[in-house]
């Protein structure tokens, strides 16, 4: 799931990547040109209700490729409600 947010007199948008916890690869960091390809900036956390999630404050209007990564695997892996894909990437259009 990705849910975004506006925040109020500012150019900026929380973003939220959340993953169920039944994923597999769940334990894993959201990785694209937010934090370039940096995987280990943006880990995603086990929140009470079993999810996975990170919130991030993207810049409004602009668009970015993004993917998951589970380093304990080795794995890359997309969002399914990413707003387009793009080559092996996801894309998140905020």
């Amino acid at each position: 799931m990705i849910s975004r947010q506006g925040k109020r007199n500012s150019n900026e948008v929380r973003v939220t990547f959340a993953l169920p916890a039944d994923t597999p690869n769940a334990e894993a960091t959201v990785v694209g040109e937010f934090n370039h390809w940096d995987k280990t900036a943006h880990p995603l956390k086990k929140r009470s209700n079993g999810t996975y999630s990170v919130a991030i404050e993207l810049t409004k209007g602009k668009r970015y490729a993004f993917r998951y990564y589970n380093a304990a695997q080795n794995v890359w892996f997309n969002d399914p409600e990413a707003d387009a894909y793009e080559g092996d990437n996801g894309i998140i259009i905020v």
